[in-house]
């Protein structure tokens, strides 16, 4: 069972307006960047389903969170069918993210009270994922199928419409005022944050300044938009 409520989980993706999108196969490492985000104010923070075992490294992240980070809320990404989603819910997930819309996995996620953030490039797959209870949908991938000036689009008609962009999001001032003045909710950061130098060498400590960097910007487009 996850650790915090539907409502919980939605509110600290509002408040805090970045999610973090990360994958290692090796426990050891995924944990030290939990804990690098964590000290930086990150509350919410998606292990992404990329690997064989993946789900393995995921239990035990959630097990030490529970322990070493209490208010971190974890949730599992990529996710594509049913049956992983119910792997990841069992393992503790407190959310479903996904590139695309799946209706099943909307049932599933209904069923445990789970938040399902799917992926979605069109006001067609928004209107549908919103009818199958999916309150934030995931926009993917946004650099691609028009940016900030899409959200704008989607927004006019759809104005109470919660999104997350992943997709060229970066911990830069302007680039965080550019989405959110369009209207986002929270923006996902995957590479950005945890780049192939930054894991070569850990240097955790700048993993957390681009995080508290991210999360004041955020903070100050949120107060001018």
């Amino acid at each position: 069972m996850a650790r915090f409520s539907k409502w919980e989980v939605t509110e600290a993706i509002r408040n805090t307006g970045l999610v973090p999108v990360f994958y290692d196969s090796q426990t050891g490492i995924a944990l030290q960047v939990i804990k690098a985000c964590y000290r930086a104010g990150v509350r919410v923070f998606e292990f992404t389903n990329r690997g064989d075992f993946a789900h393995l490294v995921f239990a035990g992240l959630e097990k030490a969170a529970t322990q070493e980070y209490p208010e971190m809320i974890l949730g599992a990404g990529s996710v594509t069918d049913e049956a992983t989603a119910a792997l990841y819910i069992q393992s503790g997930a407190a959310f479903i993210v996904g590139p695309l819309f799946n209706p099943g996995i909307a049932r599933l996620c209904n069923r445990r009270m789970i938040p399902y953030i799917p992926g979605c490039a069109t006001a067609t797959e928004v209107g549908n994922a919103q009818e199958a209870g999916c309150d934030l949908c995931k926009i993917f991938p946004a650099s691609e199928i028009g940016g900030p000036s899409f959200i704008r689009s989607l927004k006019g008609p759809m104005p109470r419409s919660m999104f997350m962009v992943t997709g060229g999001v970066k911990p830069e001032e302007s680039n965080l005022r550019e989405w959110f003045t369009a209207g986002v909710t929270c923006v996902g950061m995957g590479s950005a944050l945890f780049s192939k130098e930054l894991l070569r060498t850990e240097d955790w400590e700048e993993i957390s300044r681009l995080c508290r960097l991210s999360l004041q910007a955020i903070a100050l487009a949120k107060t001018t938009t």
